[in-house]
């Protein structure tokens, strides 16, 4: 059984279109025993996401919370197949990790080599530690592809345990997931397993995701979810602050 001690793309009210606060979402995490909480608005290109300014005052929140650590970062929307993102530098340098992920408001679907390279630019952006919900047919790619890419640039590929869910509105993420993962556990590839949470009750329910990794019995020392030194390996900014003293799970 995988060891699940974080969840590290989240949403607030500042997203848009999330329903709790922060502190709301902290105490939720706190109630389920979650001791790694990421909170990741969406970036501005997104309807009624918080505006860029949003994302250079973060030094004012606690760094730790009702006892458990916080993360503040962004999910940035990749806007084109030379995978840019949507904020600029000056901001993502005061975000303590990013996810890059493809959305449809933002990025006009192309073939499978442009999807695929849109990726792999995003990977390439050193601000960018994970790519958010590679699961969704609308925009096809090229698993093998993108499983290589990942491990060259050192960049986590997200298992989204909400787009796995029965009403979710991304197409044949449980196929492109079995399909993602079998080249992953190939290659030696890690993933992390995020809830994606709109909503206080989501935080740390990676259920549908942790259901399918046992499906196929996925190695588990390839899941960064049970600990916080092997998830500091790609995010620094978790590496700082677990050299900075303090109790580990």
């Amino acid at each position: 059984m995988i060891n699940d001690i974080m969840d590290l793309h989240t949403h607030t009210l500042a997203s848009g279109h999330a329903y709790n606060t922060l502190y709301e979402m902290v105490h939720s995490a706190a109630a389920k025993g979650v001791k790694l909480l990421g909170v990741t608005e969406h970036a501005p290109k997104i309807p009624g996401a918080c505006h860029p300014f949003y994302f250079i005052n973060f030094k004012v929140v606690p760094r730790e919370l009702s006892g458990i650590r916080l993360m503040l970062g962004c999910e940035l929307n990749i806007l084109d197949y030379q995978g840019t993102i949507d904020l600029k530098e000056r901001y993502l340098k005061g975000l303590d990790y990013a996810i890059a992920s493809i959305h449809e408001p933002c990025y006009t679907c192309g073939t499978t080599a442009q999807n695929t390279d849109a990726y792999l630019g995003a990977m390439k952006n050193p601000y960018v530690q994970i790519i958010g919900h590679p699961d969704d047919s609308r925009f096809p790619v090229d698993y093998e592809t993108l499983v290589c890419g990942a491990r060259e640039h050192h960049v986590l590929l997200e298992v989204n345990a909400s787009s796995l869910h029965p009403a979710s509105s991304r197409q044949n993420a449980r196929e492109n997931y079995i399909r993602m993962l079998e080249l992953c556990s190939r290659y030696r590839v890690p993933v992390i397993l995020d809830s994606d949470a709109h909503c206080e009750t989501d935080v740390g329910n990676h259920r549908r995701a942790l259901t399918l990794l046992e499906e196929l019995a996925f190695p588990e020392e390839l899941v960064v979810n049970g600990s916080l030194e092997q998830a500091a390996q790609f995010l620094p900014c978790l590496r700082n602050m677990l050299d900075a003293g303090g109790p580990r799970p």
